[in-house]
C-alpha cells in the first residue's frame, strides 16, 4: 500500500507589498541603534540575498485557519471526493489565528477543527488536529498521513500548511521583510500503485540549534517587552540548513532506491533563494553530480516566505502551470524537503 495526492489547491492573499514599501521604516539593529546606511542600501542586499521582490498578506478579516478553509476547499473539489469521507484533517500551522494588531495568538478551538466546522464535515470520525513543526509542518503531516494510511487507520486525509506571519512580525527587524502570509492544502489516500510516496527522512536538531528560530521583543526598546515576535538567528540557521538539509535529502533518496539522475524536480521549502540554491548544490555534490537546470521552481520571489504554506503552494502552483517555465508529468519523480524552527528538517521522495 502506498499513499498518493489525488488534489491540491492553494490559496495566495491579495495584498502585495513589494520591497519599496520597505523604505520608509524605521529598521533597527537588536540593541536599538539606527542602521549607519540607508533603507535603500538594506532593500538591496536583501533582494540580492533572499530573491524576494514582494510578499503577500492577508486582508485584515481574514485569519490562517480562513485561508486554509480556501485552500482545503480547492484541494477537496480536485480531489472530487466527498469531504465526509475524510478520516484525518491535519493543520500544520506555528501561530494560531491572529487578528491584526492583537497580542494574543487563539488555537482553541483547533485550526483544524475551525477548518471541519468551515467544510461543514459531520462526520466525527473524520478527525481533526494541528500540528506545530516549524516550516516543515506540511511535510510533517503528509508523514503523519502517510503513518495512519499504511497503518490501516485511515484511507484518505486532507493535510494543509497555513500561516499569517505578517501579524507576528518586528516591523523594526529587517528579518521582517523575509515573511508572508498564504496557505496549501492536498487531500491524500491510499493506493496499490507505484506511484506516490515512496520515502522520507525526518529529524529534530534541539541540543544546541533548538533557539536559532524564537520569539522574542522587538528592537524597538519604547515598545511593550511583553509583546513578543518571530525572530531568528540567521547565519545559524544558514550554516545549519547547509550542513544537515543537503545529508537529510540524501538519506531519503537512497531509502527510495531511486538514482538522482530520474529526479525531474526538488520542492524546497521557499526560505531564502541563496540558501534554497547552495542546499541543493550541495545536494548535487554529494552525488558528484551538478545541479541541473530548472531542477528547482521557486515562489519565493512574489509570494515571500510563508512558512509552512510555501511547499503545498508551490506544488499547487506548479501543477496548475502557474510557475513561469516549469512542468511536471505523470511519473515524475519529485523530492520534497524542508527545514525550520525546532530545528527541524524533512524530505519525502514522490513518483507524480
Amino acid at each position: 500500500m502506498n499513499i498518493k495526492i489525488i488534489g491540491s489547491g492553494s490559496y495566495i492573499p491579495d495584498i502585495r507589498v513589494k520591497n519599496t514599501d520597505f523604505t520608509k521604516h524605521q529598521f533597527l539593529n537588536e540593541d536599538g541603534s539606527a542602521f549607519a546606511y540607508s533603507n535603500d542600501v538594506v532593500i538591496d542586499k536583501f533582494k540580492s540575498i533572499t530573491g524576494i521582490e514582494e510578499r503577500r498578506y492577508a486582508t485584515p478579516e481574514l485569519n490562517s485557519s480562513d485561508l486554509a478553509f480556501f485552500a482545503a476547499e480547492k484541494a477537496i473539489k480536485n480531489s472530487g471526493i466527498d469531504p465526509e469521507t475524510l478520516d484525518y484533517i491535519i493543520f500544520a500551522h506555528n501561530f494560531g489565528d491572529v487578528k491584526p494588531n492583537a497580542i494574543q495568538m487563539d488555537s482553541v478551538p483547533s485550526l483544524a477543527t475551525r477548518v471541519k466546522h468551515r467544510l461543514r464535515i459531520q462526520n466525527p470520525k473524520c478527525v481533526a488536529y494541528d500540528i506545530l513543526f516549524g516550516c516543515p509542518g506540511w511535510i510533517e503531516g503528509m508523514l503523519q498521513a502517510n503513518a495512519y494510511i499504511k497503518s490501516g487507520m485511515a484511507k484518505r486525509c486532507l493535510v494543509i500548511g497555513s500561516e499569517t506571519l505578517s501579524r507576528v512580525i518586528d516591523v523594526h527587524d529587517r528579518d521582517s521583510m523575509i515573511y508572508s502570509d498564504g496557505a496549501g492544502a492536498t487531500v491524500v489516500e491510499a493506493c496499490d500503485d507505484t506511484d506516490g510516496l515512496l520515502s522520507y527522512e525526518s529529524g529534530t536538531y534541539s541540543f544546541d540549534e533548538a533557539n536559532y528560530l524564537y520569539f522574542g521583543n522587538s528592537f524597538n526598546k519604547e515598545l511593550d517587552p511583553d509583546v513578543r515576535y518571530i525572530k531568528m538567528h540567521g547565519r545559524k540557521i544558514y550554516e545549519f540548513a547547509l550542513s544537515k538539509v543537503p545529508q537529510a535529502m540524501k538519506n531519503c533518496l537512497d531509502k527510495s532506491g531511486i538514482p538522482i539522475t530520474s529526479i525531474k524536480k526538488v520542492l524546497i521549502h521557499q526560505a531564502n533563494e541563496k540558501m534554497d540554491e547552495a542546499i541543493v548544490h550541495r545536494f548535487y555534490k554529494l552525488y558528484n553530480q551538478d545541479m541541473p537546470d530548472k531542477i528547482m521552481p521557486m515562489s519565493i520571489t512574489l509570494l515571500g516566505n510563508s512558512s509552512v504554506a510555501t511547499i503545498p503552494t508551490l506544488f499547487d502552483l506548479l501543477i496548475s502551470g502557474k510557475i513561469e517555465n516549469q512542468s511536471i508529468q505523470k511519473g515524475d519523480i519529485i523530492l520534497f524537503a524542508s527545514v525550520g524552527a525546532g530545528m527541524n528538517v524533512n524530505a519525502f521522495v514522490y513518483k507524480y
